[in-house]
């Protein structure tokens, strides 16, 4: 405790800063001071952050290097050296909360590990606005990120989260956004309720909410902008009996809905209430 202590208090401050989502005026406060005091600013893209910088009235005195994720790896080395050299390093992205689905992790991980303090300048947050706005439950909530691009793998990765209970809230590109609505209405049902939340707190902000299906036939006019999407939680599933006849349905159900048969092994035994391995002796043994 008392090394780690002396050690942190030698070396400098990696500040996480939240910028704009949208509407320059969402900025927080503490970020143009952070912008005009840090001894270096690392940028995802260095010509946003000059435009950040103009509309918000600061002048940046500290060194700027760009931070993005085609030099993530390379840079974070950098970075770190200056963290330990004592110096107080701001790291900012082009929209929202550095390391939430932009670079930034790495950098964390790697302060944390040599004992460097992090703290972070909290403020917009497309993930917390588009809940918000959603309609949809609020009280747990899962942030998937991007879906994968591809078609196999983008099933995959919903077929995982389909029995999840969670709200989900998932980033996605405009031109993808009609694929992506298309594959959960696939794997998650037509009716399940959800809500697509575009150019959050800029000008033409929009929210569009209905069953997948409904979005899916708005979105195949085309989707302008950034895009988040709010898909409500799946029912919970009521218990299963636990005779092998409905053991048995029970699997099939859900690998016909998506799920892996490992994984609706394990729902299956989690809502009858009896052993995995049962399950999947008595699925294995037919």
């Amino acid at each position: 405790m008392g090394d780690s202590t002396v050690v942190a208090s030698r070396t400098g401050v990696l500040v996480l800063a939240a910028t704009p989502i949208g509407r320059v005026a969402d900025a927080p406060p503490r970020l143009a001071e952070e912008l005009a005091t840090a001894d270096l600013v690392a940028a995802e893209d260095t010509r946003r952050l000059k435009r950040l910088t103009s509309d918000l009235g600061v002048t940046v005195t500290g060194r700027v290097v760009s931070y993005f994720e085609g030099n993530e790896s390379a840079r974070t080395p950098v970075l770190l050296e200056a963290l330990l050299a004592g110096e107080r390093v701001l790291l900012v992205t082009d929209a929202g909360m550095p390391s939430v689905s932009d670079p930034g992790y790495r950098l964390v991980a790697a302060a944390v590990e040599h004992d460097v303090v992090v703290t972070a300048v909290p403020g917009p947050s497309a993930v917390l606005t588009a809940l918000a706005v959603s309609g949809l439950p609020v009280d747990r909530f899962c942030f998937e990120g991007f879906l994968p691009r591809k078609a196999g793998e983008r099933a995959r990765r919903l077929a995982d989260v389909a029995a999840d209970p969670r709200t989900l809230v998932f980033f996605e590109a405009p031109h993808r956004t009609e694929a992506a609505l298309a594959a959960m209405a696939e794997v998650f049902g037509a009716d399940r309720p959800a809500a697509v939340c575009r150019e959050l707190t800029k000008t033409h902000e929009e929210v569009r909410r209905g069953p997948l299906a409904e979005l899916v036939a708005w979105a195949a006019d085309g989707v302008r902008g950034e895009v988040t999407i709010v898909v409500q939680g799946a029912e919970p599933r009521a218990a299963i009996d636990d005779d092998p006849d409905s053991l048995r349905a029970a699997v099939a159900d859900l690998e016909a809905t998506g799920s892996t048969r490992k994984d609706a092994i394990a729902e299956v035994a989690r809502l009858a209430g009896v052993p995995k391995r049962d399950v999947y002796h008595l699925i294995h043994a037919t």
